[in-house]
């Protein structure tokens, strides 16, 4: 009997979590139930992820950049690499404010269901708190964000999620140092560096074994977890906005991948799905990450010299999602607060969305803390970001989980262009959990 494919049981376990996240509204106890007995598996599962995610990077970046042999490659590579992902985000802006000014869905929204709203989520913890990172990150210079790339303390860098960019720099500088040293010496490194690298992705593989029940768990949490279906339905007009902008960009990558990468896009679709599946259900990119270099690499052909480098910045500065979404929540925000903006502050909503992305948190709620900034941009009164956020905070987690869909999606796109452009697609190889196992069960046995 052929075994059901991976995006398949995933797909399977999101429906069946939200099925019985739903039964479970329907009792007193459901909710508490969920919460302590079927979401801690949701939260090892992404803890595991996080767990990889750094080795991963370290070892296939330094490997990726070591197995170019030329520093001029990687020079041409990252290149093409950064201006590729600042092409997709500004277009992904474009798109939100475009759609937002045509939609136009904050015009529907009556005082009283702004009063309700602002009621309601104004003083809530978890948005006291986002503003409050907002705060921190604007008091910054305007080139604290470079300096922040540069770690001081390496183990430091390593022991935290957050530190992405961080690792990325040492992983990079450090592979440049092999480079620059002789082949010979160089060897035993790089031997060592491609085993890490070995085990590293065989243990994805192990990871994704327990991805259906995983998302079953994630989302079962979800559903118990939202908030008031009136306030909600308040805000449909405008969670369908950002949702048609996402899908547009759907619609933009698939062109890229049909007419340059010259791929089939539903095929590639399929290859990267259960990446989308998992960003969908953990809101995090950087969580995906592990996911999304083993679907690239192996199942898409991109070479891991190109993924292991154009992945993980991806994962840190491509936010085509998040950006789009921050363009339709700044003028949705501003029209319902009776904020006028000009098109020169929608001109400047682009700047400084595309600025925000680049390097902010591949976390679940980092879109809220950016749409400060952009909202501080336009001149939005410091005493009403509270209250912005607060009407789009009871379906920002919905919309965040699509978004992230986006990002994971925009980065596999752009991996998958810029190894075409290098000569590095190849056919797929996929690796499976237990291609060495009766390998094992018979050197033991003999």
């Amino acid at each position: 009997m052929k075994k059901l494919a991976l995006h398949w049981q995933i797909l399977i376990g999101m429906v069946s979590g939200i099925l019985f996240g739903l039964i479970m509204t329907n009792f007193e106890w459901g909710a508490g139930f969920v919460s302590d007995w079927i979401a801690p598996f949701g939260t090892i599962f992404i803890k595991l992820l996080k767990l990889i995610a750094i080795p991963l990077i370290l070892a296939s970046l330094i490997k990726g950049i070591a197995d170019l042999k030329d520093i001029s490659k990687l020079s041409r590579m990252g290149g093409k690499t950064i201006f590729v992902y600042i092409l997709t985000t500004l277009i992904a802006i474009i798109i939100g404010l475009s759609l937002v000014n045509i939609v136009d869905p904050g015009k529907n929204i009556s005082q009283e269901t702004v009063d309700n709203m602002v009621a309601k989520y104004e003083n809530d913890s978890g948005l006291q708190k986002k503003l409050s990172t907002a705060g921190e990150t604007i008091k910054k210079g305007p080139l604290q964000p470079i300096v922040d790339v540069v770690p001081d303390n390496l183990f430091d860098a390593l022991s935290k999620n957050g530190a992405m960019l961080q690792v990325i720099f040492f992983s990079i500088f450090f592979a440049i140092g092999i480079l620059l040293i002789e082949p010979e010496k160089a060897k035993p490194i790089n031997n060592l560096v491609d085993s890490f690298n070995e085990v590293i992705l065989k243990m994805v593989d192990l990871i994704m074994l327990y991805s259906p029940y995983a998302v079953f768990a994630l989302l079962a949490k979800v559903i118990v977890s939202t908030n008031d279906p009136d306030v909600l339905y308040a805000l449909l007009q405008y969670g369908f906005t950002v949702l048609a902008g996402l899908a547009l960009m759907i619609v933009v990558y698939m062109l890229v991948i049909s007419l340059i990468a010259k791929r089939n896009p539903l095929t590639f679709l399929k290859q990267i799905s259960p990446a989308q599946l998992l960003a969908f259900s953990t809101s995090s990119s950087a969580a995906t990450l592990p996911v999304t270099m083993e679907r690239v690499t192996e199942h898409v052909g991109v070479n891991e010299e190109v993924s292991s480098f154009v992945l993980p910045v991806g994962a840190t500065i491509n936010m085509d999602g998040t950006s789009l979404y921050q363009a339709v929540a700044a003028v949705f925000i501003c029209t319902v607060l009776k904020h006028d903006i000009t098109f020169a502050d929608q001109l400047t909503i682009v700047v400084t969305a595309l600025l925000s992305s680049i390097g902010s948190a591949a976390v679940p709620g980092a879109g809220m803390v950016m749409l400060v900034i952009v909202l501080g941009s336009i001149g939005l009164p410091p005493e009403k970001y509270a209250m912005g956020l607060a009407l789009i905070y009871a379906i920002d987690r919905p919309l965040d989980m699509c978004r992230t869909v986006i990002n994971v999606t925009g980065d596999a796109t752009v991996a998958t262009l810029i190894a075409k452009s290098e000569g590095k697609l190849d056919n797929p190889k996929v690796k499976n959990w237990d291609d060495h196992y009766d390998d094992n069960i018979k050197s033991e046995t003999n």
